[in-house]
């Protein structure tokens, strides 16, 4: 009998919420008025987008307000259609606000989790982008913080609620591709000036800041890696480390992460392949919901064979992580990724980035 990999945890709660279409979990959480919520910080790449989603979602979130404590940074914000009309509050008001139930951290990484931290002990659910924290033990303080006071941390993955990683997580739970042996991932692009400085201050370079997105999605199909070697070979020399790759090493697989920012090319071919004793199953590129399936048995509704798969993505980028949460915020699920499942996927990506140090 083939012996079947022990899913990680999150991965077995997914196979309950992915029972469920954005249609129902939509009319499920529209039955709730709707929930307030703030951002703390715009310095994320991903910020504005990330308010256009809760703006996009008024029956589900109602927008207090945005906090932004540099001047430069407030300036650009208050330009953008992100923020129109929304008033700009100090980080106190929003957290002095007794019936916010949630904030959005998005200020910059080395901010990120303090300001979760403050959000939590003032008793507000957190979406908190990624990677979360320089620092393991501070991340890890703060996700066991939200667990003893039983408030919510959702991370800003993405690719969490991508339609096509939610069939390839169905897949690996469903056993369609047998037991896993390898995944091969990778996530570049070109780095224009200013993202190689940016980058060039992070020690964990793009690994840590972009790759995290699918090492989370390997971590949820293949648990904590037993070993992580990473591999550091710039091609500029300003210090940035441009070009990175991983091996995340299991008993009986291993999971290959590539990140280049010197790619000019690296858009279109972000990918992420994971092959079993059964099949293989490869989304590229990675948000297109464009799936190569091979199976070696009638799997589901797809058959013997190769296939080609095109999946509708929606167009709000992000919008399917605030339906989720609001969700969860009401208590009608679990949020499918838990604490164990976000401190080891913060660990990993640390020993990816070649930066562990504990």
């Amino acid at each position: 009998m083939l012996r079947r990999r022990v899913l990680s945890s999150s991965l077995a709660m997914l196979s309950v919420n992915l029972t469920m279409s954005r249609s129902q979990s939509m009319a499920s959480a529209n039955s709730d008025r709707p929930r307030k919520i703030a951002q703390i910080g715009t310095a994320h790449a991903h910020a504005s987008g990330k308010m256009s989603a809760m703006r996009a979602l008024p029956e589900l979130w109602e927008v207090l307000g945005v906090s932004e404590t540099d001047p430069e940074l407030r300036r650009l914000a208050e330009k953008s259609s992100a923020y129109a009309e929304l008033p700009f509050l100090s980080e106190a008001e929003i957290l002095n606000q007794s019936d916010l139930t949630t904030v959005v951290v998005e200020t910059r990484i080395e901010d990120s989790c303090t300001t979760a931290l403050n959000c939590l002990r003032a008793g507000k659910n957190v979406h908190l982008d990624k990677p979360g924290a320089l620092d393991h033990a501070d991340f890890k303080a703060m996700r066991l913080e939200a667990e003893r006071l039983g408030l919510v941390v959702q991370m800003g993955y993405m690719l969490r609620y991508n339609p096509a990683f939610e069939l390839l997580f169905q897949s690996v739970k469903e056993g369609w591709l047998g037991e896993i042996t390898e995944i091969d991932a990778a996530m570049g692009k070109l780095a224009d000036p200013g993202t190689r400085k940016t980058l060039a201050a992070l020690e964990g370079g793009g690994m840590f800041e972009l790759a995290c997105h699918v090492i989370d999605a390997a971590v949820t199909i293949l648990g904590k890696p037993r070993e992580v070697r990473a591999f550091s070979t710039p091609v500029g020399d300003d210090g940035t480390k441009d070009n990175q790759t991983a091996v995340l090493v299991y008993p009986h697989a291993t999971a290959v992460i590539r990140c280049n920012h010197a790619d000019p090319f690296g858009g279109p071919r972000r990918r992420f392949n994971v092959t079993g004793t059964e099949g293989t199953l490869e989304i590229v590129p990675l948000e297109s919901g464009r799936i190569n399936l091979s199976l070696s048995k009638a799997r589901g509704n797809y058959r013997k064979g190769h296939q080609s798969i095109e999946i509708e993505i929606p167009k709000g980028r992000y919008d399917r992580e605030f339906v989720d949460l609001a969700e969860v915020v009401a208590g009608k699920k679990p949020l499918a990724w838990d604490a164990v499942h976000d401190i080891a996927v913060h660990e990993t990506v640390l020993r990816a980035a070649g930066v562990w140090g504990e």
